[in-house]
């Protein structure tokens, strides 16, 4: 009776695992790149609804605790009204044109692209007070999703992404998002390989020669948040090599100029990453894991074009940026540090406790590092503009001092949303508590998006951001200054 019944045990354990086998998603390849084509930058720039200004979303890594964070700003924003030419009133979040996300950040961000305003009638509670942590781990555990964990190339991040896709994003694609008519919504994973950022974004799969438009939404969330050891990586199909791929213009005008500008090394970094991907036959594989390991705030591919932007203009190029006065970043950083009571005891943390620690410092410090570079750029700017705008300064008469200002006329505003910006101490302790998990209570969920309301409303930085709007001031027309 006992062989019986532990046969038919595992003749249904072993039909359970046939009909679980679960086939890889794959992204399709294309016959040629069309640089004026496909989900990126410059084909999104019809929808921008004011040309002088880019105002930029930076939405950090930090699980549920991110993903609220974030969507706080989005409300905020909603409801800040601004006047524009002839009285006419608009909301700030209209005036927003580029969205970055990471690992839990990224799921706002998406989710957002591909909803717009319909966000806010769902979002709470589809997925920000969704236990979303528990019903991945009982599917781990669940037998009849065993086959599908076996098959080659199809691991947890998969299974991740296929609950993302039932309870988010119902099989959208960035084709969806290429249709629409919000921001540009960039979203970060990391080459497990190199470390380098891979950005979903028809420019990177330019160069693996394959389609962004059929990837769905769900796979980039779930590349952006695989934690490595506790998801598995995603995986893309790499055909570099044959669509006749060839770098992007700004790197390759820095390169060859005859004086490169300062910011040459890391362009040339970036030149030898995507050179990388570019043949396919020896990488025919890409893994990525969590874009936290990489990028936290989602914020390096925004200085990125600061940097190149700068560098245009000192060689005295022409950028697609030109008419552009004023770029305003929000660096939504939900970074939490919460306290341990380590060194009060003789006996050491556990391997577990020190293994999280140890990725997440580097993480935290590459975060500040990054705000950083972002204020230092703020600050030159404006200090070169206010030379430039200066009647004593003639750049006839002082060619070095001119050459020398190397900042394009345009205002930057970086406007910090942290839980450090709190003047309450008590909520700052509070949300400094909350863990990096997709599973939060719904007050926490409530208080994340308080804080966010409270900080950007607060924000010195953003008050002037909307009275500048507001005033639209006519941009001064600055001479070409010689390269």
């Amino acid at each position: 009776m006992m062989v019986t019944l532990a046969s038919r045990l595992f003749g249904l354990l072993g039909l359970m695992l046939l009909i679980g086998c679960a086939t890889r998603p794959v992204n399709p390849p294309i016959a040629r790149v069309d640089p004026e084509a496909g989900y990126r930058f410059l084909t999104r720039q019809h929808y921008f609804r004011d040309h002088d200004s880019l105002v930029v979303l930076a939405f950090s890594g930090g699980g549920t605790r991110a993903a609220a964070f974030s969507y706080g700003v989005l409300e905020v924003l909603r409801d800040t009204e601004i006047v524009g030419p002839n009285d006419a009133k608009r909301r700030m979040l209209d005036e927003v044109d580029v969205v970055t996300g990471v690992s839990g950040g990224s799921f706002t961000a998406l989710a957002y692209g591909l909803y717009g305003d319909r966000l806010f009638d769902g979002y709470e509670q589809d997925f920000l007070k969704r236990d979303v942590e528990a019903t991945l781990l009982r599917r781990l555990i669940d037998p009849m999703y065993w086959g599908d964990l076996w098959s080659t190339g199809w691991g947890r991040s998969e299974l991740a992404a296929r609950y993302y896709d039932e309870i988010l994003f119902h099989g959208a694609t960035f084709g969806d998002l290429q249709r629409g008519s919000g921001p540009l919504i960039v979203v970060t994973a990391t080459d497990i390989s190199t470390g380098a950022r891979v950005p979903f974004q028809q420019p990177f799969f330019d160069v693996l020669c394959s389609d962004l438009a059929a990837v769905e939404l769900s796979r980039a969330a779930a590349a952006s948040s695989a934690v490595p050891v506790v998801l598995s990586p995603v995986t893309l199909n790499n055909y570099g090599g044959t669509c006749g791929y060839r770098p992007p213009v700004w790197i390759a005008n820095l390169v060859d100029a005859a004086k490169p500008p300062r910011p040459i090394a890391r362009m040339m970094r970036q030149l030898a990453e995507l050179e990388s991907y570019n043949d396919g036959v020896q990488r025919p594989y890409v893994h990525l894991v969590d874009g936290g390991v990489a990028d936290n705030l989602g914020l390096r591919g925004v200085l990125d074009v600061l940097e190149a932007l700068e560098a245009e203009h000192a060689l005295g190029r022409p950028t697609p940026l030109d008419r552009v006065r004023r770029i305003a970043i929000f660096v939504v950083n939900s970074l939490s540090s919460p306290a341990t009571h380590w060194d009060v005891s003789v006996d050491a943390p556990g391997t577990f406790a020190i293994l999280l620690k140890a990725t997440g410092v580097p993480i935290d410090h590459f975060s500040f590092e990054a705000v950083e570079l972002l204020r230092d750029t703020e600050a030159r700017w404006a200090l070169q503009r206010r030379i430039r705008e200066s009647p004593a300064f003639d750049a006839s008469r002082d060619p070095v001092l001119a050459s020398a200002i190397s900042a394009p006329p345009i205002d930057v505003y970086a406007i910090d949303v942290s839980f450090p910006a709190l003047a309450d101490k008590a909520e700052v302790a509070y949300l400094n508590s909350l863990p990096t998990s997709f599973a939060l209570p719904a007050e926490a969920v409530d208080r994340l998006r308080m804080a966010a309301r409270t900080i950007v409303e607060s924000s010195p930085d953003f008050k002037r951001l909307v009275h500048d709007v507001v005033a639209r001031p006519t941009p001064l027309v600055q001479p070409r200054l010689p390269p």
